[in-house]
């Protein structure tokens, strides 16, 4: 089956489904259950407070297959943004046919027509060889920094 498939920035009307796919990454990729009203609360808040960023999504016959949220980072060393890819997910009926590619050259597009962005990064787990190679084939490359957090909620 070919679907057509379009890349947009995602509108409020499209928080319901992001939400519904938030949940089943964090399902799949950790075994976490996500609190259903956290998460469509989170999703619908980042609509309304665009400072924090925004998503992205693939769709094809007017159904939403997939979506990615892009953060801030602010760079004082280079004067500049950068985006943060996060929350990709991909139904799985869609998978392994380029979506996330798409997905890709449209931020980068995007990234390279303004004027204050001056990277694109990503975080992926370390088990995840199959996201890795892709991002290493889309130009991606491997940092020298290593990852530490301590969540406060």
């Amino acid at each position: 089956m070919n679907h057509e498939i379009s890349i947009r920035k995602a509108i409020l009307k499209d928080a319901k489904i992001i939400a519904k796919f938030n949940r089943a990454m964090a399902q799949e990729t950790e075994g976490k259950r996500l609190k259903e009203t956290t998460i469509n609360a989170g999703v619908e808040n980042l609509f309304k407070h665009p400072e924090y960023g925004f998503y992205i999504v693939a769709e094809t016959e007017n159904r939403v297959v997939s979506c990615l949220l892009i953060t801030y980072e602010w760079s004082d060393w280079r004067n500049g943004l950068i985006w943060w890819i996060q929350s990709v997910y991909t139904h799985p009926e869609f998978r392994r046919r380029g979506i996330y590619r798409q997905m890709y050259t449209y931020i980068k597009t995007m990234a390279l027509s303004a004027k204050n962005i001056c990277g694109i990064r990503l975080y992926v787990e370390k088990e995840n060889t199959t996201a890795q190679s892709t991002y290493k084939n889309l130009g991606m490359k491997e940092t020298v920094y290593n990852m530490y957090e301590e969540m406060l909620c």
